[in-house]
């Protein structure tokens, strides 16, 4: 970026609906980290994900459902100059914050996001993540529960994420290739099983690539939620 952002204050934004389960740990592999902020932007949780934000004193703000709304509406109250976007079941790495101020002074990088590690010990999901690392180093398509995370200045240029009802972190990154690099950092992210275990392994990665390939073809967002929806009832 072409500036010393050694000391930027980086704040994380962590959208959440009915996160209880997951609110807590995910706060919690932040604590060791230096001049940062965590913004918890709830969709109406029906369960104690607000009180245990709370009760952890992080910032939380209450926002209409939708997780491109939600990401959009932290960032418009993020106080850093780097803004990192958290999924509620991921736990981020010790030293994220310096790894990410690190990458960002790289000439050329606007964004970055971590390599994905998935919390159950079956081999088939470690075939998930070679194809999850394939796909961010060659393809510099990594997805949200990587941990995207970029300036905010860079944020605002690209505007912000698309609000549509699926697939905005992939329409973010195809906005940030145009403008420069994507830094994909070697250290994982470690994120929650339970979407590959509840619908299992073959059915989800089988509608994600089908979802995909839609929005390429032009299928409108609002059609291919309706299907990823039904594909997992």
């Amino acid at each position: 970026m072409g500036q010393n952002i050694n000391n930027t204050k980086i704040s994380i934004i962590i959208p959440t609906l009915n996160e209880a389960a997951n609110i807590k740990q995910a706060i919690f592999t932040t604590q060791s980290s230096k001049n940062i902020e965590i913004i918890v932007v709830d969709a109406g949780s029906e369960d104690e994900t607000v009180a245990i934000a709370d009760a952890m004193g992080v910032k939380v703000i209450l926002s209409t459902p939708g997780r491109a709304v939600q990401m959009n509406l932290g960032a418009t109250v993020a106080s850093g100059e780097i803004l990192l976007f958290l999924h509620a079941d991921t736990r981020l790495p010790m030293g994220f914050d310096e790894m990410i101020r690190t990458a960002l002074q790289q000439p050329g990088v606007v964004a970055g996001a971590f390599t994905l590690q998935i919390d159950a010990p079956i081999f088939a999901l470690r075939l998930v993540e070679w194809g999850v690392k394939w796909r961010s180093h060659f393809w510099q398509m990594p997805y949200g529960d990587q941990a995207i995370f970029m300036t905010k200045s860079v944020f605002q240029e690209i505007g912000c994420f698309p609000e549509m009802p699926i697939m905005e972190d992939f329409e973010l990154i195809r906005r940030l290739q145009r403008i420069g690099k994507i830094f994909i950092l070697s250290v994982p992210v470690i994120t929650s099983s339970r979407r590959w275990l509840q619908k299992g392994l073959l059915k989800t990665t089988l509608i994600n690539q089908i979802v995909v390939i839609g929005y390429l073809l032009g299928v409108a967002p609002e059609r291919l939620r309706k299907l990823y929806r039904r594909g997992f009832k």
